[in-house]
């Protein structure tokens, strides 16, 4: 092994971390609440035929997120089979996308082979890109967006002319995935990165001359805008919602209480930061030693390389944006995330090849702990799919008394109802809440199965024997 050329090794080891990665897709069930109401939504998109509007439920529908994320996962599980694997599948090989865009902008800004190779396993790496990459949630097809955006506008800006066309797809992409967040995204980047390199004045010409503007916008609205019509037509009420509510209110407003699905993720102001810091491990340390060092250098917090600045524009954007947001979660500083590799390349050079290099096995030991965690704990504690085997697997209905989770709906295929009261029926399996009582339980039920939170009930006529 040590006598292979180094890039090679660098080759072996991306290789490896997809392997990995495809291997944990099975490893552990969907998890409460976003994975398993993602799925769920997924789940139902083919059941349905209704691959316009979202449902978190039959005949519900959501209106939380755009459904490109949705419609890769059903589409998985509609060629495939209905599993976890394949539900998880499409988020992996939209990680795999984002590297080979990431890879390709490294060697057409002429960063050597080496160097291409380090950023990029630097990126895949990472604790947040590992475990993003295979999770049923929405944020790698932003992060996808995102990249297209990014690349295409340097490459565009560069002289390559069609690229430009290729931010314009980013931007119909991240509509598709996540919604308008994606244009302030890349405004947050763009924008001052013109601002300081070009200044306010010289900027504005050849922005004109290069931004394809007219048939960009066409672009994006093309890819973008009949889904969005659609889905108002199909569900009124929703882009007042969707755009209003969940791009306003949602990061606005601390503990918003507009959420129609759940409840805000409410955070203190400027947790993005510390976010970033854990998603970007094991790298977040050794790239702020650098860019203090830098700091002290120059004495400036603008780098005075624009392909630096560039780069670190695109990194903090998703900082930048949710600062002041009560309602995030981690994988919101994801879009910037590719932006990492190029930043460590750039600041410390191919320095890591010393004792840092070992830190590219912190990222594949963090995700094997994350999967042994998920599959022996989390399992447990997020997850009813154990505690439905048994029902699953009969024809008998299924009922939750007064609370259901997304879990219990999708691993239930759609079959597990929620109750008020104890049902009038001959034979059921009835869950219920670890704490709660009901005094037919010991008249007419015998427990089969609990977890973490809840437990399983048979119930019949009469009590077992």
């Amino acid at each position: 092994m040590t006598s292979l050329p180094r890039s090679r090794i660098l080759w072996i080891f991306l290789l490896g971390l997809v392997l990995i990665r495809l291997v944990s897709l099975a490893a552990y069930p969907l998890l409460d609440t976003t994975e398993a109401r993602y799925g769920e939504m997924a789940r139902i998109m083919v059941e349905t035929g209704n691959w316009i509007t979202p449902q978190i439920d039959y005949d519900v529908p959501f209106w939380g997120k755009p459904p490109l994320s949705f419609w890769a996962s059903a589409l998985s599980i509609s060629l495939f089979t209905n599993s976890e694997f394949f539900l998880r599948l499409p988020h992996v090989l939209a990680a795999v996308a984002v590297l080979i865009l990431f890879w390709q902008f490294c060697r057409a800004i002429e960063l050597s082979r080496r160097q291409s190779d380090i950023a990029l396993a630097i990126v895949a790496s990472t604790i947040g890109f590992l475990i993003s990459a295979g999770a049923v949630m929405t944020d790698m097809y932003l992060c996808l967006g995102m990249t297209l955006v990014m690349t295409g506008f340097w490459r565009g800006w560069h002289g390559e002319t069609a690229w430009m066309y290729v931010m314009w797809a980013g931007l119909g992409i991240g509509l598709l995935a996540k919604g308008p967040v994606i244009i302030v995204l890349a405004g947050l980047a763009l924008f001052p990165w013109l601002l300081i390199s070009h200044g306010p004045l010289g900027m504005w010409k050849p922005l004109w001359q290069r931004l394809r503007l007219v048939s960009g916008l066409l672009l994006m609205l093309a890819i973008a805008l009949p889904w969005y019509l659609l889905a108002e037509q199909s569900s009124p009420g929703f882009l007042e919602y969707f755009i209003v509510g969940e791009h306003f209110q949602r990061f606005l407003v601390s503990g918003w209480k507009g959420d129609l699905y759940g409840s805000g993720h409410e955070q203190p102001r400027g947790m993005i930061w510390l976010y970033w810091f854990f998603f970007t491990l094991p790298w977040s340390p050794l790239l702020l030693f650098a860019a203090g060092r830098g700091l002290i250098a120059n004495k400036s917090l603008i780098p005075a390389d624009r392909l630096l600045l560039f780069a670190l524009l695109w990194m903090v954007s998703p900082m930048l944006l949710f600062t002041m947001a009560g309602n995030i979660l981690a994988a919101y500083v994801l879009p910037g995330l590719p932006a990492v590799g190029l930043l460590m390349v750039k600041l410390i050079g191919e320095g890591y090849a010393g004792k840092g290099r070992y830190l590219l096995l912190v990222g594949p030991a963090l995700l094997l702990t994350a999967t042994i965690y998920a599959s022996l704990i989390a399992a447990d504690e997020h997850s009813d799919k154990a505690l439905l085997a048994e029902a699953r697997d009969s024809g008998d209905a299924i009922f939750y008394y007064r609370e259901r989770p997304y879990s219990g709906q999708y691993y239930s295929d759609g079959r597990a109802k929620i109750v008020d009261e104890f049902p009038l029926q001959d034979r059921f399996y009835l869950v219920i809440e670890n704490g709660r009582e009901l005094t037919q339980l010991a008249e007419r039920c015998e427990l089969r199965a609990e977890n973490h939170d809840r437990k399983m009930y048979l119930c019949r006529q009469a009590a077992a024997p």
